[in-house]
């Protein structure tokens, strides 16, 4: 029997002894008239993964974004380890240890593999024209590849000739090679196989497991979250509305709740004087 509960505004779990990685707090964002994020609060623990659940248009990948430096918020304020940073540029963020991985992966079609997985970290030699190192560079690739098991007809073969899966994986290989603090996944396993996502979330759960990096994933597919994430944070609004410990909440559970809100959202655009 299904309950329509409405959800209360989440209070983020306390810190438990020194800074966090990440504290978000107030941080809000507007298009114009439209504000898409409303005063979020957020924390993740050192060596968390965390999942964000939400309807389109909730205010996740923008959250993401300004995470990721590639917006600024509005209002509020972004700490990294106890320090309040601003990030003016996808480069700030990752001087900060921030790497991401978006929906539209940022890889570059007509570059090989091998430097593509160095995008933004490339290797050279020393000297003063800085010439690519490329034969170190497919050495490193090679290498990297084949201790994560991310299988590529070739590192000389142009991105563009993989599969969707394929250069998710290479995506996704690139950005856990470069994270040295905070991970964020936006929709890391849209348009793979069983058998390509099955890596992507092993590589996640290793990288978890090192305890070197803490990590934010979006994903539609809740069975996903419930396997890869230690907590969930359900976004309706542009505010979080629940936060819980995936041991405490169900598939079920998850799934009616989006079920009830988007009944609430038909309901209240039918209804707009409610």
């Amino acid at each position: 029997m299904s309950t329509d509960t409405t959800p209360t505004e989440a209070t983020p779990q306390p810190p438990s002894g020194g800074p966090l990685p990440l504290e978000v707090r107030g941080v809000t964002k507007r298009f114009g008239a439209l504000v898409v994020l409303r005063g979020i609060d957020l924390v993740l623990h050192p060596g968390e993964v965390l999942g964000l659940v939400g309807d389109n248009g909730a205010g996740k990948s923008t959250l993401v974004k300004i995470l990721s430096g590639f917006q600024q918020q509005d209002e509020g304020e972004i700490r990294i380890d106890g320090q309040s940073v601003s990030f003016s540029s996808v480069e700030s963020a990752r001087s900060q240890g921030v790497e991401t991985v978006y929906q539209d992966l940022a890889l570059i079609p007509q570059l090989p593999v091998y430097q593509n997985l160095f995008l933004g970290h490339e290797i050279t030699m020393l000297g003063p024209l800085r010439v690519l190192d490329k034969r170190e560079m497919r050495k490193l690739a090679r290498q990297y590849l084949d201790e994560i098991h991310v299988n590529v007809p070739s590192i000389n073969a142009d991105t563009d000739r993989l599969s969707g899966g394929q250069r998710q994986a290479i995506a996704v290989a690139r950005a856990v090679r470069s994270a040295n603090k905070i991970l964020l996944l936006d929709e890391p396993l849209a348009a793979m196989g069983a058998r390509e996502s099955r890596l992507i979330i092993n590589l996640v759960k290793e990288l978890a497991a090192s305890g070197r990096v803490s990590i934010i994933v979006i994903d539609h597919n809740y069975a996903h979250l419930f396997e890869l994430c230690d907590r969930l944070n359900v976004m309706q609004g542009g505010k979080i509305t629940i936060d819980k410990n995936v041991h405490e909440t169900s598939l079920e559970e998850m799934t009616e709740l989006m079920v009830s809100s988007y009944r609430r959202t038909i309901e209240e655009a039918q209804d707009p004087g409610a």
